[in-house]
């Protein structure tokens, strides 16, 4: 069953993409209801009028940290990063995020209302997200210093969203066995280390909330993910496909509302081979604008990224909404950033927002030109 079948339900997905993109194929000349995409969001004309695309936002967030990663680690936050010890640039080193970031916020808000609550509340999708944690690979933040690390292989999300009977009752028995540990742990222990039991409490009991809330009938067939994709850069294209599919059947299953889709990560390298590009993603983005071949592989690789968009779009259109009226895309808002605004530069003026879906309720269909505001914490 659902939340509730009466309120209408609203749901957000925020996607990355790295390492900035080129303005004058990217950013339409004109302002108002009247505007032509440019070839990096041309996939997008089928949506042209559920399509919102805001310029002049900046990120003025200083601090520690490089531009790559005060980038990703204060997209979301607003806030800056912690003094650390991961170097970066020619910047001072820097930890992880002093903030909650916006994506979870909204999670909490719906989580602690019944009729909104749902059995995961968010989920974080990846795809080839490097395994290691540090400031560029992360961009959701749970609060200051805890980042939320994407799951990136469809294959454990599948898992996580349609896991056996069994397993979660072994999980069950498992959960119940650490509540009673941590217990009688805390009686013996300082009061700094008390809390961080407190915090592993609220954690166990927040898994406990989602075995209670997972039901065998989830509403829909259960999807097969194709078998033995392995995470490699070439089957970067079939691992965001088998993502955004699965995204797309959590929401028609109510498993959460909030979501997020992060492809690699900033200063992310993938190598795009599928479009004839052989050089990393990264290493492109710093080749000077007077470079014609760099240029053009920058735009496809950004047109690349936008038809991951349209195609989470199409899905979420051709979808009923379960238990109400339209599709899942009428209750949708998708929000499309980077971590700059333009990749040989550095700069973080005009980071890209681009806004898809009827979620909101925002009056889609128009380009806006914002006079530079100041950071993106002003849209939070």
């Amino acid at each position: 069953g659902f939340a509730n079948q009466q309120r209408r339900k609203q749901r957000l997905v925020i996607m990355f993409s790295p390492n900035g993109i080129l303005p004058p194929a990217f950013w339409p000349d004109e302002e108002g209801e009247k505007f032509t995409l440019k070839e990096s969001l041309k996939p997008l004309e089928p949506f042209h009028d559920l399509t919102l695309i805001m310029h002049g936002v900046c990120d003025k967030i200083r601090g520690d940290g490089d531009g790559h990663m005060r980038g990703i680690g204060c997209l979301l936050t607003g806030i800056e990063l912690f003094p650390g010890n991961i170097q970066g640039g020619s910047d001072t080193p820097a930890g992880w995020s002093k903030g909650l970031s916006i994506d979870q916020e909204i999670k909490n808000r719906l989580q602690s209302d019944a009729a909104t609550r749902t059995r995961f509340g968010s989920l974080e999708y990846g795809v080839m997200v490097p395994d290691r944690a540090d400031t560029w690979t992360r961009m959701v933040y749970a609060g200051a210093n805890k980042p939320i690390a994407p799951i990136d292989d469809p294959y454990q999300m599948f898992a996580k969203l349609y896991g056996h009977v069994k397993d979660r009752e072994n999980l069950k028995s498992v959960l119940d066995d650490v509540q009673a540990d941590l217990r009688k742990v805390g009686a013996a222990v300082s009061v700094e280390d008390r809390r961080l039991l407190d915090e592993h409490a609220s954690f166990v009991r927040e898994m406990e909330q989602e075995l209670k809330a997972t039901k065998d009938d989830v509403g829909h067939a259960v999807p097969e993910p194709d078998p033995g994709v392995k995470k490699e850069n070439d089957n970067i294209p079939h691992i965001s496909k088998m993502q955004i599919d699965l995204m797309v059947n959590g929401f028609a299953a109510d498993f959460n509302r909030v979501a997020t889709l992060q492809f690699t990560n900033s200063v992310g390298g993938a190598r795009m081979h599928w479009l004839d590009i052989a050089e990393g993603h990264h290493e492109l983005s710093h080749l000077p604008d007077a470079d014609a071949k760099a240029q053009d592989k920058l735009i496809r690789i950004n047109k690349w990224f936008c038809e991951q968009l349209a195609y989470l779009a199409k899905r979420l259109a051709e979808t009923p909404e379960p238990g109400g009226g339209g599709s899942l895309l009428d209750n949708t808002l998708i929000m499309w950033t980077n971590e700059l605004g333009k990749g040989n530069s550095h700069t973080q003026d005009n980071i890209p927002f681009v806004l898809v879906g009827n979620g909101l309720d925002f009056r889609m269909g128009r380009s806006l030109k914002y006079p530079m505001l100041p950071q993106t914490a002003s849209l939070w």
